[in-house]
């Protein structure tokens, strides 16, 4: 008795400090940001900031807009992203008015987030025209385009939505145009110089202004809000993350307006990547090469996405091909079910991803891998149960009533004909559910699950196109790939499906 006694005792005492261990491990400090130039940068000097002062820290670059990054916070998938002031009173807090920095905090304290470290620059919001566009027309203020009703206007899409964006600045200044053209901010200075648009949307500290020579529309009746630079972070960051957040703070005032115009030019105009940015500001002084397409490709990143791309594909693949397929001969098998299963499977395609996306951050209560593996997950599933269903009713009646008539049971009957007979049709929907995943894969990069995508959206932010292609001709290959294992794999299988 004694023997066995000793060993539960030593057993339950590994699994009690195992335990211990993992509790007491401690997570890395999770960094969110936007998905333009600065926030970009500001995210990574956060993170590189926690770093050097030893503590561990992870950036999630470009996770999308103001209401994703916040969900993120709340449910604590990030702990800070960079944010600005006006923003977190009039879009977050709904207030109508600016508001000080203690009456946010004391406005987002019932919500478990603070917002401190004000980085010592404002990034105010404002609308530009070419500069020989204001001459010719004698525009110098925003109230000057009430004049202009056929104004074409283009505008970053977060700013379509927001209360301090296009609806309230409409209302403010009665302009008459329509709805102006969604842009990504990224290409918004190049749609404006090449004149596809004769209005845009700027962040002051933006460093294209002076390299197009855009002139920015006085704000005669005060509508933007200040938007000083801070970070906007969960309440518990400084118990959680000491040492990381002890570093964090002494970025407090050290990022002037001229420094960050500065920072964003290396970024879009220098095209230097964000890391690179960041070491250089915190002192790391990192040697830039020049890039080639290669080179751009094959990064030192380069494994590290393609893994992660491999795996948000395959693995959401695998899953829903093991609920796809017996979905698809149940639907094959009962017509009541039939219908129902195909419209659920159906509907989820008209779902568009970031939209799908940002419905699963709060439902997972995650950003990153959970959200985007669910998300590839349901878009796989209506090409499999389809195509499954379509290969089971495609199998001649005759050689369905030969099996029964030899006394095969009906489930030797699916295994031993139908389902051999389907095969190809079954491996077809697998296949191309299996090549749209790649594509849509790039997409998760939006909410921080890695792949391919981190270069796509970046190489959207900067309007770069080296970054676009390192990003766009890996994920495009690796659905050739794909696509040729599977036609492989049908081969292989041909001679056993015969015999």
């Amino acid at each position: 008795m004694r023997a066995p006694r000793v060993a539960s005792i030593l057993a339950a005492s590994l699994a009690a400090a195992c335990a211990l261990g993992v509790l007491g491990a401690q997570a890395p400090l999770a960094v969110g940001s936007k998905r333009f130039t600065e926030s970009y940068i500001l995210g990574e000097i956060v993170a590189q900031a926690a770093r050097q002062a030893g503590a561990p820290a992870e950036h999630h670059p470009g996770l999308g807009n103001t209401a994703i990054l916040v969900e993120a916070l709340e449910h604590g998938a990030i702990d800070v992203y960079p944010e600005y002031t006006g923003t977190i009173a009039r879009e977050i807090l709904g207030a109508g008015r600016d508001l000080t920095l203690a009456e946010i905090d004391d406005r987002l304290r019932a919500r478990g987030l603070e917002a401190s470290v004000p980085l010592g620059f404002s990034d105010s919001y404002a609308i530009g025209v070419r500069g020989d566009f204001a001459r010719k027309h004698g525009i110098a203020k925003i109230s000057d385009l009430a004049r202009l009703p056929r104004l074409r206007l283009g505008f970053s899409h977060e700013f379509l939505g927001r209360r301090d964006g296009w609806p309230g600045l409409k209302a403010a200044y009665s302009l008459p145009q329509p709805t102006p053209l969604g842009l990504d901010h990224g290409l918004a200075y190049e749609a404006l110089s090449s004149g596809e648009v004769d209005a845009i949307d700027l962040y002051s500290t933006d460093a294209k202004i002076a390299k197009y020579g855009i002139a920015v529309l006085q704000d005669d009746r005060h509508f933007f809000p200040r938007y000083d630079a801070v970070l906007l972070h969960r309440a518990d960051v400084a118990a959680r993350h000491p040492r990381a957040w002890a570093a964090i703070r002494e970025l407090e005032g050290r990022i002037d307006a001229p420094t960050m115009i500065r920072l964003n030019g290396e970024a879009e105009l220098g095209h230097l990547d964000f890391a690179t940015i960041a070491a250089r500001f915190l002192g790391a002084a990192p040697t830039a090469t020049r890039r080639s397409l290669v080179s751009a490709i094959f990064a030192p990143d380069f494994g590290r996405l393609l893994g992660e791309h491999a795996a948000l594909v395959f693995a959401s693949l695998a899953a829903a091909a093991l609920l796809g397929i017996p979905l698809g001969i149940l639907a094959a098998r009962s017509r009541a079910a039939a219908q129902p299963i195909l419209v659920a499977a159906g509907i989820v395609q008209t779902i568009p991803a970031l939209a799908l996306l940002a419905f699963l951050i709060p439902l997972t209560g995650s950003i990153g891998v959970k959200p985007a593996m669910l998300a590839l997950f349901l878009y796989a599933l209506l090409p499999i149960v389809r195509n499954t269903h379509a290969g089971l009713g495609g199998v001649p009646a005759g050689l369905v009533q030969a099996a029964t008539a030899l006394g095969l049971s009906r489930r030797a009957t699916l295994g031993h004909v139908e389902l051999p007979l389907a095969l190809p049709t079954i491996l077809a929907g697998v296949k191309v559910a299996a090549v749209i995943n790649v594509g849509t894969a790039t997409i998760a990069a939006f909410i921080g699950a890695g792949g391919f995508g981190e270069r796509i959206a970046q190489g959207l932010a900067l309007n770069d196109d080296l970054t676009l292609l390192a990003g766009a001709l890996p994920a495009a290959a690796l659905a050739l790939v794909v696509h040729a294992f599977f036609e492989a794999l049908e081969r292989s299988l041909a001679p056993r499906r015969r015999r």
